[in-house]
Formats: structure tokens, C-alpha cells, sequence
């Protein structure tokens, strides 16, 4: 991971990602009341804002000050607190009722140590949402990192959270449609496919 890359390619246009956030956020956690949420390698914080704006108080966590820096401006006064820091290691001063995970693509120790320690931070009945590019996308997809040693599977972290209890309320392959409007999309509309699990702490 290169914090320095990042600066660089977040400080390159307007927003390296949408306003928006991420579609499976936003339908998995909809019904959810507000808490205490961290949006883990949240980049411009989009899922972070997202939650705010329903009263969440949120944690956007991000090694790239430009990208964090990026964020509080579109989050216009709303009640997200953006820390520069090591999104696999970094922990919350009290336990958290949501952690979202969303595309944080990194080699498979990173991964293990940053979703065991997204699991760790919730209290009780808090929810960890993870959705990633899946190992598969690159053969029957679209998009997204071709290094496989940076995908995964949902069967790989829920191996990644053995030993720490949680009720698994979904875990498995999902399709993303990719349209033309995309800044990351073709030329037509094609299917990406992204590995979901949600899951609570016991």
C-alpha cells in the first residue's frame, strides 16, 4: 500500500469516485438505525457522508490526506470525523455499531488483519458490511484490480473472522451492473461481479 500513490491519483481529478455511495451500502444498511459507524480505507468518504446524512455519527478512515481532505469539504458540516491512519490496524477510542468495508483491496494478511480488526470494534449486535471485488471478476466480470492476490471471495473472509463470534446474515457472490455513465465503465453495459458478507457481532 503507497499513501503517496494514492495523494497523487485522488489530487488528480475532481472525485476519483461517485458522490454516491456504494449501491450495496446503501441497500444492506438502509433499515439500520443510526449509531456509531467507521467507513474503513473510505477514501473521499462517500459511504461515511452517506450515513451522516441519515444520522450516523461516522469515522472515515484513509491513508491519503488528499483524499480525507477532499471529503470534508463535500461533506458540507455534517458529523463525519476523517482520520489519516493505517485502515488495517487503526481502532476506535469505543466499540461501534456499523463498520463498512467497501472495496478495500489488499493482499490477503492486510485483508485478514483489517477485517479482524473491523470485527473487533463493534460492540455487541453491531454490523460489519464488507463488499469487494470478487476473485472472479477478472474471468466473468468487468473492472476492478486484475491482481488476483488483491480479490477475494466471501468464503475467504469469513476464514478471515474465524475464532470471533458473529451471526452471518449474508455471505456470497453478487452482480453490480456497470453502464456506460460509470467513470469506471465501457462502452456498454456489462456485469461486475463483487463478493458481499454482512455479518453481527455476537
Amino acid at each position: 500500500m503507497d499513501a503517496d500513490a494514492w495523494d497523487q491519483r485522488y489530487a488528480a481529478s475532481e472525485l476519483v469516485w461517485s458522490r454516491e455511495p456504494n449501491q450495496f451500502v446503501a441497500t444492506e444498511l438502509a433499515d439500520l438505525a443510526p449509531g456509531t459507524a467507521v467507513d474503513l480505507a473510505a477514501g473521499e468518504g462517500r459511504n461515511a457522508i452517506w450515513l451522516a446524512s441519515r444520522g450516523w455519527s461516522a469515522h472515515a478512515v484513509d491513508f491519503s490526506q488528499v483524499a480525507l481532505d477532499k471529503g470534508a469539504r463535500l461533506a458540507d458540516g455534517l458529523d463525519v470525523t476523517w482520520v489519516c491512519a493505517d485502515a488495517t490496524s487503526w481502532q476506535p477510542a469505543q466499540p461501534v455499531d456499523l463498520v463498512v468495508m467497501a472495496y478495500f483491496q489488499v493482499p490477503a494478511a492486510d485483508r485478514r488483519r483489517a477485517v479482524r480488526s473491523a470485527a473487533t470494534m463493534l460492540r455487541p449486535g453491531g454490523t460489519l458490511l464488507l463488499v469487494a471485488h470478487d476473485s472472479t471478476n477478472p474471468t466473468e466480470g468487468t473492472g476492478g484490480p486484475q491482481d488476483p492476490a488483491v480479490l477475494m471471495t466471501a468464503e475467504d473472509v469469513l476464514a478471515d473472522l474465524e475464532g470471533i463470534a458473529v451471526d452471518v446474515l449474508r455471505a456470497e457472490r453478487v452482480a453490480r451492473e456497470v453502464s456506460p455513465t460509470d467513470p469506471h465503465g465501457g462502452a456498454e453495459t456489462r456485469t461486475a461481479w463483487d463478493c458481499l458478507v454482512r455479518v453481527v457481532r455476537a
